[in-house]
């Protein structure tokens, strides 16, 4: 009989850790480079995440120029500022509200509702909110992945972001990750997480 530590999809021990219970967020980073090629490898892994009806609404913009930076940063709350300072790139995660648009591509039995979804905003931001966030867990997993510490930051000006970088778009800003490779004292240590009597329940 098969066995789940005999699975190839299982994972081991050490890739969990990476994962998950080893992991941290990390609060400085080394001044080792990010290089296009992995982010890139970021989006191949994340991309697979699932969304509402395969509708996919999350989008990245990779912020990894001095340029770019200067003009990110400011826009940042202030604990986060030196946060991304130190992080050789940068990903501000962004919900796509005309995700809908991409329908006869990623969801043909979708069609019938596209126009529904046209003329319904508050409804399309609900499916945009909860896909998009599922997207986002499965992108800090993915920078994890790749051997890479991740630090999200909701602490920003959303507004203001999408207006220096998204204006013209449908994109709007969600949530800003730091990414790159652990630099001294990255990690705080660790905070306590709920027991599982406390929340988790059987049927």
């Amino acid at each position: 009989m098969t066995t789940l530590t005999q699975d190839p999809r299982h994972l081991d021990e050490a890739a969990r850790a990476a994962l998950f219970t080893g992991a941290h967020t990390a609060n400085t980073f080394a001044d080792t480079p990010v290089t296009d090629e992995q982010l890139t490898q970021i989006w191949e892994l994340a991309r697979w995440a699932p969304t509402g009806a395969n509708l996919q609404p999350l989008r990245v913009l990779f912020v990894r120029t001095p340029e770019a930076r200067a003009r990110l940063v400011p826009l940042l709350a202030d604990t986060n500022r030196d946060r991304a300072a130190s992080a050789p790139a940068i990903a501000v995660l962004a919900v796509d509200d005309r995700f809908h648009d991409a329908i006869p591509t990623v969801a043909p039995f979708m069609v019938p509702r596209q126009g529904w979804l046209e003329e319904n905003p508050a409804a399309r931001g609900e499916m945009g909110s909860y896909s998009g966030a599922l997207q986002a867990g499965y992108f800090i997993l993915a920078v994890r992945a790749l051997g890479l510490a991740a630090g999200p930051m909701a602490g920003f000006d959303k507004a203001g972001v999408d207006a220096e970088f998204f204006a013209g778009t449908s994109w709007r800003s969600s949530l800003v990750v730091n990414i790159g490779h652990p630099g001294p004292d990255a990690f705080r240590p660790r905070l306590p997480r709920l027991p599982h009597e406390d929340v988790v329940r059987f049927a």
